[in-house]
């Protein structure tokens, strides 16, 4: 193959970034149909020393109309999370998954019953009842757009969150939060017109590789998690074709730039 010899290193490493970043299986490589999703966990401050939160899972709903109970789960990073320890413009990456394109409307996160408050020293229970039963719902109301990598910022304020029950000492956990969606990557999609050619397909950006993929079994190939620019679209075919680079394809977060069909020759 042509360009084997030169792009193969920086091919290899852009395919093992791509892993990383997109976590895709052969078969979600071009042509699936999902969106990335990363749920991070961010706090307003709060007069205590600790908030703890025992968070045991988290779901989202899609409605797309193709899974019934509209709830898909997340991949998450069980555990307890003191909130005072994510203020400031800190946070920490609490779930993430695959999902398919579509209006996602809320987020739910299970809590466990382990959650606690450290005041003048003293760790005291919060009282959770109707998080640990049916779930903490946030609204989000967002449309993901397939080969795109969203990240959803829950902002939990602690200060409003805790409740002071009466006269008794003990504390209850009310919490309040919102759900911030960004995009944070975009795409480049299209497909070749031979696809016998099957080629490897890069996003190079200056000298740098930044995504890889490769045209499926009809020629179509998608290229997730870039950043924004301008790319140069460069292509290995199989041995007997050959492919033109694409020069000046302009990446923008949040959408697929789509360059069509691309020409191949045979040689």
């Amino acid at each position: 193959m042509k360009r084997f010899n030169q792009l193969f290193l920086t091919g290899l490493l852009a395919i093992i970034t791509s892993i990383v970043l997109v976590s895709c299986s052969p078969d979600q490589e071009a042509g699936a149909r999902y969106a990335r999703l990363e749920v991070r966990l961010t706090d307003a401050p709060g007069d205590y020393e600790e908030v703890n939160v025992d968070i045991r899972s988290a779901q989202v709903r899609v409605d797309n109309g193709e899974n019934e109970s509209g709830w898909i789960s997340l991949d998450v990073n069980a555990g307890i999370y003191d909130l005072l320890k994510l203020t400031n413009g800190n946070d920490t990456l609490l779930a993430e998954g695959n999902l398919p394109p579509g209006k996602i409307s809320q987020i739910r996160l299970i809590l466990g019953s382990n959650n606690t408050l450290k005041i003048n020293g003293e760790i005291k229970p919060l009282r959770t009842p109707s998080a640990q039963q049916s779930g903490l719902k946030v609204k989000v109301d967002a449309e993901l757009t397939e080969g795109i990598i969203y990240t959803l910022l829950l902002d939990f304020d602690a200060a409003r969150s805790v409740v002071k029950a009466g006269n008794s000492g003990n504390y209850n956990l009310k919490p309040v939060l919102r759900g911030i969606i960004e995009s944070k990557s975009g795409s480049i999609a299209g497909s070749v017109s031979d696809k016998e050619a099957k080629p490897a397909v890069y996003a190079i950006i200056g000298s740098d590789t930044l995504g890889t993929s490769f045209a499926n079994d009809e020629g179509k190939f998608m290229i997730k998690g870039l950043q924004a620019g301008s790319y140069t679209v460069s292509f290995d075919p199989a041995d007997g074709f050959s492919i033109e680079d694409l020069k000046n394809v302009s990446v923008t977060l949040g959408q697929v730039t789509n360059v069509g069909e691309v020409p191949v020759k045979k040689d």
